[in-house]
């Protein structure tokens, strides 16, 4: 346990932004995980609502500095590859 002032400060900063990131990191597999899963069903309707959400969920994860842009970026390219793959 940290006895200076400012670094007990920063811990508890730290857990705030754990707590944080965790959600808008889990947001966004979650709603990748479902646009994986909806294109796998082929119904191109509830695909097409899927992969929108999961692209908005990577994009704010990314622009929070929680996911590297490139690693969404990545991972929003496959996404749409597999979309277009559907048809």
């Amino acid at each position: 346990m940290a006895n200076i002032k400012s670094q007990i400060k920063r811990n508890r900063q730290n857990l705030k932004r754990r707590e944080l990131n965790r959600v808008f990191r889990g947001r966004a597999r979650t709603a990748l995980r479902k646009a994986q899963a909806a294109i796998e069903s082929g119904k191109v309707e509830e695909a097409k609502a899927a992969t929108l959400v999961a692209t908005k969920a990577l994009d704010k994860a990314a622009a929070k500095g929680i996911i590297h842009k490139n690693k969404a970026a990545r991972q929003k390219s496959r996404l749409m590859q597999q979309m277009n793959n559907m048809k």
